[in-house]
This record gives structure tokens, sequence and C-alpha cells, in this order.
């Protein structure tokens, strides 16, 4: 079987939840943040993915990824990966959308880019290098990332431009998997927080 690449978003932090760009700013998860990861993991802990024993771990060296990994119960399996680290946002770190937007109204991250931080080609490039690393592995894999960059390798997944991550939105601590239908790459689940509420 071909492999496949789950992707967990980290845990909510105090700036996810208002709505500013977290890049590199490394804060750590709220407490919601904290109990969502251990759900988390509690749900790949069991059926039908209990545990995954066989799967190889990567994580963002970021605390709000490598907590949240840890949290799930994945942390000592994990190898830190700076391809995973956000997108760096330069100038727009910290900010909400609706202050960039005050200045450039017609603004989007995946088409405009950000000024002083990383071009979207660079973004592109390192979830190229992510998807391969999967693809070219003998097994499924689990990263744990943060929103952007985890939305940016679904696109190049896909063979999509980046762009089309504007379309694949990620909510804290979600689970998402890729993977293969009709021997094309796929979107087998996307966005699922069923552990949350469950």
């Amino acid at each position: 079987m071909a492999p496949r690449i789950l992707l967990a978003r980290h845990g909510q932090t105090a700036w996810s939840l208002s709505g500013q760009h977290t890049g590199r700013t490394d804060i750590p998860l709220l407490e919601e943040g904290r109990r969502g990861a251990k759900l988390l993991g509690e749900r790949l802990h069991h059926e039908p993915w209990a545990g995954l024993p066989d799967v190889a771990v990567r994580t963002s060296p970021l605390l709000r990824a490598s907590e949240t990994c840890a949290l799930a119960g994945f942390g000592e399996r994990a190898e830190p990966w700076d391809a995973l680290m956000e997108f760096d946002y330069g100038a727009y770190e910290g900010l909400t959308p609706a202050e960039i937007k005050a200045g450039r109204p017609d603004w989007l991250i995946w088409r405009d880019g950000v000024p002083d931080g990383e071009t979207l080609e660079q973004v592109a490039a390192r979830a190229d290098e992510v998807v391969a690393w999967a693809r070219s592995a003998d097994r499924d894999v689990l990263v744990f990332a943060h929103g952007h960059i985890l939305r940016a390798i679904g696109a190049r997944w896909l063979g999509e431009d980046i762009a089309f991550a504007a379309r694949i939105r990620l909510d804290p601590t979600s689970l998402s998997v890729l993977g293969w239908a009709y021997d094309m790459p796929a979107i087998q689940v996307w966005n699922d927080t069923a552990h949350l509420t469950g």
C-alpha cells in the first residue's frame, strides 16, 4: 500500500484564539490546547489507529507543535524537522487579518505573501520537501505542525499550486489524512476535530 501522511495541527494557543499570525513566535499551548492534544492522542491510540505502531513521526520544533506531539503520546518517537515550521510572516507576525487588511483591503496571504518574511515559493518548497519524504517512506507518516504549512502540504500533495491552500482551512488540534484514490493523490480526511467533541 502506498504511504499516507497524517497531519496533526497543534492545539489552541492565545494567538490562534485571537487570530494573530503566529509564525516563528514560540508560544505555548493554552490549557484548552493541552486538553485537545491529549484527546487527539487518545483518538490515535484507539482503533482504527491503534497507536500507529509503525508510523514515522516528525514534528515542527516550535513549542506549540512539539508540545502537542508529546501530549498526544508521540514525543519519544518524533524527530524535530525545520521543514515543518510555520510560515515566516515577517512584518505581519502577530497581526490579525483585519489589522493587515486595514492597510491592504484586498490582501490574501496565498496570493500576495508577506513583506520581510518567507516567499510563497519558499513555503511551497518546504511543503514539497515534506511531500517527497512522505511519498518515499515505506510506511505511513505522522507530522505535527501548524495551520498554514499543513495547508501548503495539502495543496502540494494534490499537485496544486500553493494558492489552493486558501480553500482548505484547518482548525487547531485537527487531524487530516492525505492518501490515494485511483492511484492519484487524494484527501482522505480533512480538518477532523471529532475527538474534541466526542
